[in-house]
């Protein structure tokens, strides 16, 4: 008889937005790192496939010799070719360097 429901009380208020704002110091950082990762292996992955471009490149025209720099997305990949120390062969390595988010990446391989 002597209650009223106009609407929410300011303690109630409080609650659900503490609840929200517990909630989403919890989920923020897992999200921000989750996508971290999607682009590390997003970048990784087109290392890779510049690598295995190279040695396709290299089965049909001598570049050995060559060495460049590719620029897609704002990430650099060096593509370069150096002297293996174990068997004496050259092998071709793609090279990521690290930014704010991303630490560096290199990938080598020995064309066959």
């Amino acid at each position: 008889m002597f209650w009223k429901n106009d609407g929410y009380f300011l303690l109630e208020l409080l609650l659900s937005m503490s609840a929200l704002f517990m909630v989403s110091m919890f989920f923020v950082p897992l999200l921000i790192d989750l996508a971290n990762q999607s682009q590390q292996l997003i970048r990784d992955k087109r290392a890779k496939q510049f690598l295995f471009e190279e040695l396709q490149a290299n089965l049909i025209e001598d570049r050995i010799s060559t060495h460049y720099a590719i620029t897609l997305n704002g990430t650099e990949y060096k593509i370069y070719w150096r002297l293996t120390s174990v068997s004496g062969q050259k092998e071709v390595c793609v090279k990521v360097e690290e930014n704010t988010l991303l630490p560096s990446f290199e990938d080598c391989a020995i064309p066959e």
